[in-house]
């Protein structure tokens, strides 16, 4: 029943910057954490960044110092600020919502395409 809103997805130059954002709703049962996944061609989905209700961030090693998680749980919505941006970002991005406590759920987004290329 949860439905997640991404957007902000595109085609950005290598260097440059682009800014997403999912929001959650259909449930008035907050999500404990919300973050980032994405998929590559010929990869599995990998996470990028994860943040809970209380700011506690998980960033994957390959996007740390470059990207920066957020999250307004006031209205259920995180954002992925991307900057310096790399050819080897290229992927779909998922935004990703889970609730440990009852009543539990995960629930994905449809995903955005994100291309970084001159």
């Amino acid at each position: 029943q949860v439905h997640l809103v991404e957007s902000g997805g595109g085609l950005v130059q290598p260097g440059g910057s682009l800014r997403l954002s999912c929001a959650a709703s259909g449930s008035i049962f907050s999500p404990n954490a919300m973050g980032w996944y994405r998929q590559a061609p010929g990869k599995g989905r990998e996470l990028v960044a994860v943040i809970t209700r209380g700011g506690n961030i998980n960033y994957a090693d390959s996007v740390l110092g470059r990207f920066t998680i957020s999250r307004d749980n006031s209205k259920d919505t995180v954002y992925l600020q991307m900057n310096s941006l790399k050819p080897e970002d290229a992927a779909v991005y998922y935004c990703n919502a889970e609730r440990q406590a009852l009543p539990k759920y995960t629930t994905w987004g449809q995903g955005t395409q994100v291309t970084v290329s001159s």
